[in-house]
């Protein structure tokens, strides 16, 4: 018999794939994992589809074709004021997961400690456990105005650094919380770099995707952070496009020669013809500002839907995700109420407890879901229709 110890022993099967697996066993309507039920824009689909005819479909370069690092280059510096040179800070990944993996596995070293801001995307703590690091956490403040959801604390998260901090993960726009940074934020970690000799990780998938008018302020527009920033972002997200699996990181020289060594032996390189595909949309097609107003408008009819049923629906600042708070539904452990509202209405949810690190705790379980409404009104509205069903106790 194989002695086989395992490097993650208190992982299993993901929150997401689980709560996926039981939608379609239910046939429920998904509003769980985060994805669309709608195509990519007509013109990327086109680009994309021109790239694989006119070639070449062989290995891209390592970091990335130079055209798609070129334009992701233009849009970060046309976006936080950071320039990026593409041929040394910028690669071009297999997603935003890879990204945060190479990333994590490159910096992170035995012994390092790491802070996450429960709650937390659930990638982040295993990455830093094979590096061999050991993730430290602190929450995010419940708000004590009604429905407005979270609030950073920076006091708490300077006093959870140690002397063996090594990264902060920084997740803004939050999911599952949808909380934004302001500028104010922003003010307050350049405070505590300036006093903590560390790096940053900043994932920024849903960049693109802030609501009200306000606008996607990221870590790495302040010069301070930038020096020591790692910006991880998805086109999955950005162009509903999750299956392609195309994301990139930005980094100081310095730090992105030790990324790629991670990344050429994790996946080598990237889809050459969706890379292609990308690049020239970027530079013909793509309106990124108006992404923010097209979640806005599912977003507010999700919420004024909901509105309509027991479950009550806190801000989102962005993201295409929104919490609801099930506490007319009686008290229990969210899981619970996630699968409830599965086999009895037939919608798939996300249990909020599922983003920190014991999910059974009770500081981990505050009677909130995670809807995402990444999804066509009609999805959302058949959605809405199965959950009026639910009675308060």
């Amino acid at each position: 018999m194989i002695n086989l110890i395992s490097k993650l022993p208190l992982v299993g099967d993901t929150i997401f794939n689980e709560m996926s697996t039981l939608a379609r066993e239910h046939r429920a309507i998904n509003l769980g994992q985060g994805f669309p039920d709608y195509q990519p824009p007509d013109g990327l689909i086109q680009a994309v589809c021109n790239a694989m005819q006119e070639g070449p479909n062989q290995y891209a370069p390592m970091e990335g074709i130079p055209a798609l690092r070129g334009a992701i280059a233009d849009k970060v510096q046309g976006q936080h004021g950071r320039a990026y040179d593409a041929n040394t800070e910028i690669t071009v990944t297999s997603g935003a997961t890879e990204a945060l993996m190479s990333s994590i596995l490159a910096l992170v070293h035995p012994g390092d400690d790491v802070l996450l801001i429960d709650p937390a995307y659930d990638l982040y703590a295993p990455a830093i456990t094979l590096a061999g690091g050991t993730p430290q956490r602190v929450a995010l403040r419940t708000s004590t105005k009604p429905h407005s959801g979270f609030l950073l604390d920076w006091t708490a998260v300077e006093d959870a650094l140690t002397k063996k901090t090594r990264l902060i993960v920084l997740n803004f726009p939050h999911n599952p919380t949808g909380l934004t940074l302001k500028e104010a934020d922003l003010d307050a970690l350049e405070q505590i770099v300036a006093r903590h000799d560390m790096l940053l990780l900043s994932d920024e998938a849903y960049e693109h995707i802030v609501f009200d008018g306000d606008t996607h302020r990221s870590p790495v527009s302040r010069q301070i952070l930038a020096e020591r920033c790692v910006l991880i972002s998805s086109f999955g997200k950005t162009f509903h496009a999750t299956g392609w699996k195309v994301g990139y990181c930005c980094a100081p020289e310095k730090i992105s020669r030790e990324i790629r060594k991670v990344h050429q032996y994790t996946v080598y390189s990237v889809n050459t013809a969706v890379q292609a595909g990308i690049a020239t949309y970027l530079k013909t097609e793509a309106s990124l500002g108006a992404l923010s107003g097209f979640y806005q408008k599912k977003r507010d009819r999700l919420v004024e839907g909901l509105n309509q049923t027991v479950l009550r629906p806190l801000h989102s600042e962005g993201t295409f995700f929104l919490l609801v708070d099930t506490r007319a539904l009686g008290k229990h452990q969210e899981k619970t109420l996630a699968l409830r509202i599965l086999q009895e209405c037939g919608v798939a949810t996300i249990p909020v407890s599922a983003f920190y690190a014991n999910p059974q705790a009770a500081e981990a379980n505050h009677q909130l879901l995670r809807l995402c409404f990444a999804k066509q009104d009609s999805t959302l509205d058949s959605a809405v229709e199965r959950l009026q069903s639910l009675k308060a106790c």
